[in-house]
């Protein structure tokens, strides 16, 4: 049978349109058409990364873990990739004697975020972005990031860091105020969640505790302690959450999405860090042959 040209373009549009239609959560995807979404993804994925604590008196749990996965599946619209599940396991230990807080051990958290990289990229993914809804990540992700140069991995992990736009920012104070303690469910993180999920967040509830900075190592210059957060906030709130507005987390949240779509976009493209790896393994195993000119 004769193939014509108008039967190509149909196979091809219709082909495209229903690779359009996978599911970006991964946990939606049947096994053949997981096969599909590795390669639809360029082999890239995205693994968000929350937790379970307290977010003032009048947030959810899992602020955090809600958070980053739905900027991720937002930005898995724009640029298809698969996003991963619900990941909590996190640093929090400056939390636990709070409510509600899950803290695992921390030979436990590196060796379930190990593990999970391992496996997504056994599965066929090659490029993985870590997106963090969790500022007490922050320092684990950075070494662990550096501690992937242990030993030879053959995928390369990014961690998205989004920045701060100064007229986004502007623009979502005029809808609500500026918040001089802005960290930890105050202001900016309310107005975000009420653009998320507004179900779950009860306004009416930030003032019934302080999140004030208590400044408990003032005295204590030039110095770090693990136990700094809790002297500063020991109500695990940071901020003021009773005059956030939808309109503008929505303001924010679509900022970070763009942000978002473009570092997947570059992502998928990049070839640099793929191949300094290559280059580096090779060196780190011969060091002796290291050029030294």
């Amino acid at each position: 049978m004769k193939t014509t040209l108008a039967t190509i373009l149909f196979i091809s549009f219709f082909g495209a349109v229903a690779a359009q239609t996978l599911p970006a959560k991964l946990e939606e995807l049947t096994a053949p058409d997981f096969i599909k979404a590795v390669e639809m993804s360029s082999q890239t994925c995205i693994l968000p990364i929350g937790v379970f604590e307290k977010h003032g008196p009048h947030m959810p749990l899992g602020t955090d873990l809600l958070a980053a996965r739905e900027i991720s599946l937002r930005a898995a619209q724009k640029e298809y990739t698969v996003v991963f599940p619900w990941y909590y396991f996190s640093q929090i230990n400056e939390a636990r004697h709070q409510p509600g807080t899950i803290a695992y051990s921390p030979e436990l958290i590196w060796k379930v975020l190990q593990e999970t990289l391992d496996e997504l990229n056994r599965n066929g993914f090659r490029k993985i972005i870590i997106v963090n809804g969790h500022g007490g990540n922050n320092a684990f992700l950075n070494y662990f990031g550096m501690a992937q140069l242990s030993e030879k991995r053959e995928y390369a992990l990014y961690v998205f860091q989004p920045s701060e736009n100064p007229e986004v920012v502007k623009a979502a104070e005029k809808l609500t105020f500026q918040d001089p303690n802005d960290q930890h469910a105050g202001n900016t993180e309310t107005s975000s969640m009420l653009d998320i999920v507004p179900d779950l967040v009860h306004k009416d509830r930030a003032g019934l505790q302080s999140g004030e900075d208590q400044a408990r190592m003032k005295q204590l210059d030039h110095v770090y302690s693990g136990i700094w957060w809790y002297a500063r906030f020991p109500n695990h709130y940071s901020g003021d959450g009773s005059k956030a507005a939808p309109q503008a987390g929505k303001l924010l949240n679509d900022d970070e999405v763009k942000q978002l779509v473009e570092v997947i976009r570059k992502v998928k493209a990049d070839k640099v860090i793929p191949g300094l790896q290559e280059q580096f393994y090779r060196e780190a195993a011969d060091p002796l042959r290291t050029n030294q000119n």
